[in-house]
C-alpha cells in the first residue's frame, strides 16, 4: 500500500465516479481503475461497489476511508517538514563554545544567522573542550569550538575550521611588571597567578606552555570565569595569561609573553567534514574561512598549521 494508491482510493471515494477522478488526478481511467484493483489486493479486500451509475464504498472501503486521509495528510505534512529541514526554514542544531572563546564572534554570526533562518532554534552550550569532544562524539552536539593542545585532534573528528590566538600576560596597574611591555617566561616563576580550573582549554594550553619550559607556578587562585580573573589581576593578586583579544577589551596592563610569543590553536570540530543537519552546514557556511595567522607564531604553530591547511 503506498501513497499514490491511497490517493487514487481517496479522490474516488470522495467524487463516487472514476472517470471525474481520474481528471482531477490528470491520469486515466484505466490507470485509475488498475491502481484501484492493486491497492484492492494489496489489501485482499473489496473497496468499492461498482454499478453502471455510480460507485459506492464498501464496508472495508468505509474503514479505510477514515484512515486514509489522515494517512495523506500526515505524509504530506512530513514532506513539508523534511523540506522545511532542508531548506533550513524550520528545524534545530547544537553549538559547544570552549570557555573563554574570543577568536570568534559567535553572537555576530549567530545574529545574521538568525536573520537569514529565524525559525531554526540554536542550542549552546559551553563547556570544557574534553566535555565538547565527548558531546560531539555522542551526537548531542552538531559543532563545537574547541582549544587544541599538544595532543592532535581524536581521529573520529574532523576539524572545518582552525584558529590560532595569541596569549599574553595580564597585571594590575601596581604590579611590578606594569612598567614593561614584554617579559621572558623564564622571569615568571616568582610571581603568583590567577589561573583557570583544570580542564579548560586556556588552563590546559598554559600548564603545557610552562611545563615546556620547565617552570613551576606559584597558582594563587583558580576560576572558571574570565571576567572574576580579570577582576583579581586588576585588584593585584596575581598575573594572568589570557587571549589577546580579552586583554585589549579589559583594558589592561598586557605584555608579550617571549620568546615566540606564545598562541593556542582552536578549532570548529564535528564528526564528518559536511555536517548531516542541514542547519548546521548553513552555520557553518556563514564562519569565516580557515585563519591561519603565523605572524609572531612558533615554528610548531606554523607547521601545524600547514599541516592541518592540507587536511581540512
Amino acid at each position: 500500500m503506498d501513497s499514490r494508491k491511497l490517493a487514487h482510493f481517496v479522490a474516488v471515494a470522495e467524487l463516487g465516479h472514476f472517470t471525474r477522478a481520474a481528471e482531477i488526478l490528470h491520469v486515466s481511467q484505466s490507470g485509475l481503475s488498475a491502481s484501484i484493483r492493486a491497492l484492492e489486493n494489496d489489501l485482499g479486500c473489496v473497496l468499492f461497489e461498482r454499478t453502471t451509475r455510480s460507485v459506492l464504498l464498501t464496508a472495508a472501503g468505509c474503514v479505510l476511508h477514515e484512515h486514509a486521509s489522515s494517512i495523506l495528510r500526515e505524509i504530506t505534512e512530513a514532506q513539508n517538514s523534511l523540506k522545511a529541514l532542508s531548506d533550513c526554514v524550520a528545524g534545530s542544531f547544537t553549538l559547544g563554545l570552549v570557555q573563554t572563546l574570543t577568536v570568534v564572534d559567535v553572537p555576530a554570526v549567530l545574529a545574521q544567522f538568525h536573520r537569514r533562518y529565524p525559525r531554526v532554534e540554536v542550542t549552546l552550550t559551553e563547556a570544557p573542550s574534553s566535555d565538547l569532544l565527548t558531546g560531539v562524539g555522542n551526537g548531542q552536539l552538531d559543532l563545537a569550538y574547541v582549544a587544541l593542545g599538544s595532543k592532535a585532534l581524536p581521529p573520529e573528528f574532523v576539524a572545518l575550521r582552525n584558529f590560532f590566538e595569541r596569549l599574553v600576560l595580564v597585571v594590575g596597574d601596581d604590579h611590578p611588571l606594569a612598567s614593561r611591555s614584554a617579559v621572558e617566561i623564564m622571569e615568571l616563576h616568582e610571581y603568583s597567578f590567577v589561573d583557570f580550573k583544570a580542564g579548560l582549554g586556556l588552563e590546559t594550553v598554559v600548564s603545557e606552555l610552562f611545563f615546556a619550559a620547565g617552570i613551576n607556578r606559584n597558582v594563587a587562585f583558580r576560576t572558571s570565569e574570565m571576567d572574576l580573573a580579570l577582576a583579581l589581576v586588576s585588584h593585584g593578586l596575581g598575573v594572568a595569561i589570557v587571549p589577546e583579544p580579552v586583554a585589549h577589551r579589559s583594558g589592561m596592563h598586557q605584555l608579550s609573553l617571549l620568546p615566540g610569543k606564545p598562541s593556542r590553536e582552536l578549532a570548529l570540530i564535528s564528526r564528518t567534514a559536511c555536517p548531516t543537519n542541514p542547519a548546521a552546514r548553513a552555520f557553518l557556511q556563514l564562519t569565516a574561512d580557515p585563519i591561519y595567522p603565523t605572524e609572531g607564531m612558533p615554528p610548531a604553530a606554523r607547521d601545524g598549521a600547514s599541516q592541518r591547511e592540507t587536511f581540512i
